[in-house]
């Protein structure tokens, strides 16, 4: 059915045509694009910083690099959010964006896959929302597949958690 919903935008579908792995996770909510990427960005509980730490030592037994975390983790406001292709979101770069319908977004160059995180929005009815966070992975190295399959169930909460904080004020 989301599927459905997000093939009405070809700058999604594109992305999404010869993925290694495509996933949605979707919640309903009363705010704006731009609100809800700025909340599900600075979304950081302890559990996500220690898996970020967990996440580094995988990456190095697999010879990839990570970026540094940074000390101080960002904190955005609405307006904080580029809706320019080409500008950075934290550490992501944005792609394609149109005024609350979607934002599309790439992570920086790897060695392994390519990765692209976005959120469609859906009207429900009145002021609600349904926001699609979707995930479109293409792998590039053999250590794509192994990284991601191994890290997969703990993607699946993670963006999960980071869709609810995305809906809250």
């Amino acid at each position: 059915m989301i599927m459905n919903y997000i093939k009405h935008y070809p700058e999604i579908t594109s992305l999404i045509n010869g993925a290694d792995h495509t996933d949605v996770k979707t919640v309903e909510g009363q705010v704006s694009l731009q609100q809800f990427i700025a909340s599900m960005l600075s979304y950081y509980p302890w559990w996500i910083i220690f898996l970020y730490h967990v996440r580094a030592v995988f990456v190095r037994i697999l010879g990839m690099r990570q970026p540094a975390m940074p000390d101080e983790l960002p904190k955005l406001l609405p307006e904080d959010v580029p809706m320019t292709p080409g500008e950075n979101a934290t550490f992501f770069i944005l792609r394609h964006t149109k005024e609350e319908e979607y934002w599309i977004a790439e992570t920086p160059e790897e060695k392994h896959l390519r990765a692209y995180f976005g959120v469609v929005v859906e009207p429900v009815k009145d002021s609600l929302k349904r926001f699609h966070v979707v995930t479109i992975v293409h792998y590039k190295h053999w250590t794509g597949p192994v990284y991601f399959n191994t890290i997969r169930p703990f993607h699946h909460l993670v963006v999960r958690r980071m869709a609810r904080a995305g809906v809250k004020l």
